[in-house]
This record gives structure tokens, sequence and C-alpha cells, in this order.
């Protein structure tokens, strides 16, 4: 075929097998995502598909893979007080929530299944946010991918989501739940529909999930806070129907208490800024004393220094501050926060690849992967 010919029409099979210097029949298992290719082919046949210009038909695809090449993003659960008819005013927290600009972010569809103004400003608000989807596209847009946001915070839309997969429209879902009573992991499972959660569901559900050592997270704040000299410390804990609330304050009490520290005073929080300057300023009118603060995440350890500026307390010389995720509020707050590290992008790509590895069938069994914590001292402890 000469250049003015393979001009004439869009790139094909042909074109880029004879860039790529292999068969079309090598070109077509790249393209349609078959394993068994050695690694380096598959790299040539990429770049000689950038090359060319390729671009593969994704419904005759779908018919010979019988994938999708899409997958569902769903943030899931605060809503579910709304379907008994109370308002839905749950917070979207670090490791609770981490909805996602997908379809903005990544270039990707999105489609919303009953998204609601109240639900989707707090998910959008999240600092966790953005850094979940970057994980999720960067592992899915190399492999011609795309994710699909759905918010699912009423029974109707989470019907919506469980149809929106049956139908085939897409090959999973992952599914970020902000409720611990979230009944869409259930719903998943039962009709047997491919998902990975990010975080371990509160409930026993038979589902993949991705999640960090939060226990170790916090023993590393207690031991750093020790090391400071500090004595008289408080927790500002996350909310604690949530199993990674309920973890960190779990971590740094045990911590403590194998270090003569019987008693920890603890404010509750609900992962947001707000809440973490209620429960300083409860904190410091009860135990106006304290010495270091262990907040369960960023947001709540910028409203605590807020509030301790605001008491004339200089921080770290008067109060050490301890936060948790190294999130962008972690940067943003003054000083720099002391923080413990959850890798959420490389966690976010984690939840995508169990999903597009996972056998076949709903028979495939579950599986976890477990994430380990890192302290990042800055200027706040």
């Amino acid at each position: 075929m000469t250049d003015d010919r393979r001009s004439a029409g869009a790139p094909t099979l042909e074109d880029v097998a004879r860039a790529a210097g292999v068969s079309r029949a090598t070109v077509s298992r790249v393209i349609n995502g078959v394993r068994n290719v050695d690694p380096a082919i598959q790299e040539v046949v990429r770049q000689a598909v950038s090359v060319t210009g390729y671009a593969p038909n994704r419904a005759a695809r779908s018919l010979v893979t019988r994938r999708a090449d899409a997958v569902a993003l769903v943030v899931s659960g605060a809503g579910v007080k709304a379907d008994v008819g109370a308002e839905a005013e749950a917070g979207v927290g670090a490791e609770a929530a981490a909805g996602s600009g997908a379809g903005r972010a990544g270039g990707g569809s999105c489609a919303t299944a009953g998204g609601g103004g109240s639900f989707t400003a707090q998910v959008f608000a999240d600092p966790f946010f953005g850094r979940v989807v970057t994980g999720v596209v960067d592992y899915l847009r190399p492999r011609g991918m795309h994710p699909v946001l759905m918010f699912a915070e009423t029974s109707r839309a989470r019907d919506e989501v469980v149809a929106y997969l049956r139908q085939g429209s897409a090959d999973g879902a992952l599914v970020v739940s902000t409720h611990a009573e979230d009944p869409l992991p259930g719903l998943l499972t039962e009709a047997g529909l491919a998902a990975v959660l990010f975080a371990r569901p509160a409930r026993p559900v038979p589902i993949s999930y991705v999640d960090l050592a939060h226990q170790d997270g916090a023993r590393l704040a207690a031991e750093h806070l020790l090391a400071r000299g500090c004595r008289r410390l408080a927790t500002i804990s996350g909310p604690l129907d949530v199993p990674a609330g309920r973890a960190r304050l779990t971590g740094f009490r045990d911590t403590l208490a194998r270090h003569g520290h019987a008693y920890i005073p603890v404010a509750e929080g609900r992962f947001t800024q707000e809440s973490g300057e209620v429960a300083m300023e409860r904190l410091l009118v009860e135990h106006p004393d304290l010495d270091g603060v262990f907040a369960a995440n960023d947001l709540m350890a910028t409203g605590a220094c807020h509030v301790l500026r605001e008491h004339g307390r200089r921080v770290p010389e008067d109060v050490a501050v301890v936060g948790f995720d190294d999130s962008s509020a972690a940067l943003a707050c003054r000083p720099p926060l002391t923080t413990v590290r959850q890798p959420v992008e490389a966690m976010a790509a984690e939840m995508a690849r169990l999903l597009l590895d996972r056998p076949p069938g709903p028979s495939s069994p579950a599986t976890s992967v477990i994430f380990e914590p890192e302290l990042v001292v800055r200027a706040s402890a």
C-alpha cells in the first residue's frame, strides 16, 4: 500500500502491523488485551498505533472481547438516611469518601445516577477526591479505557448503578462508599457483578478491596508526638461508624497505652475542617494544658491549627499537631502539617488493576490489598 492510499482512508490493522514489523494477528491480540504477548512487543505495537493514528472500532472490539472498555467509578452511600425521609448530610472524608470528577479530569464519560447538589458538593470539595481520580485515570488511560462517574446516594440511584452494570455498559465498578450502612457493596455481590471497594467494608461482604494499615499509621503519629516530648496528648477522631475512623483511634490509643498513657481525651469529628475546629475548641476547654494533638485527617488537623492560633497557642512550640492522609490540605495549612501519608493514587490504581485482572465469572474469590502508611515530617510537629 502506498502512502497516498494510506492517506485516503483511516489507518488499518495492516498499517499498524507494517509500522511495528509484526503480524496483523499480533497487533489484534495487543489491541484486544490478550495477555500472552511479550511486553516488549506490546510496547512496539502501542507506539505504532500512536504513529499511525489507528483507532480501533470499539463496537466491533466489544463483540469480540465482550468488554466495554469502560469502568464505573461510583461514589455511594451518603444518602442512606435519605431513603427513610431524613436529610442526608454525611461528611465526605479522606478515607470515607473519594468522589470523582472522572469525566472532567480524565476525559471519560460522566454519568450521574441520581446525583444531588449537597452530596456532590461535598464530594468535589474534599481534597481526597482528585487523588482517587488521578490514580484511576492514570491506570486506565494507557489501556484505552475511561472511568464513568456515577453517584449512588439513594436506593433508586443504586438500582440504576446495578442496572447499568448488568447491561454490560461497564466492565465493573470501583466503589467509594461514604457511609457505614451503604447497601451497594452487598447489592453488587448479590448480582454477581465485578466490583472493588476503596477501604474495607464496614459489614462483612465477599468483595475485593484496597485499604491502608490505619492502626499502623496512627502508631506512627503517636510515636512521633512522644519523641517530640509531648505528654499531654489528645486526638480528634474521625466518625466512629467508619472502620478507618475507629482503626485510627484504636492505633493511637493502644500505642500511647504501651507508653503509660492510660487516658487520652477524644473529640469526634466528621473529616471536615469545620468539625476539626469544633473538636479543637472542645478539647481546649476541657484540657487547656494539652501539648500534642493527633487529628484523623488533614482537614481536621487544619481546623485544629486555626483554632490554636486564635487562642494564642503556637504550633508546634506550644501544641504539636499531626494529621493523616498527606493531602493538599497538609501543604496548604500554616504551618505545613506533619502527617501520615496514605498513598491514595497508588491505592486507586490498584483498585483498577484488581478489577481488570479479576477472572471472569461471579465465583471469582474476593481479594484484598493493604498498603503501608508513612510519616511525613513537616513544621507542625
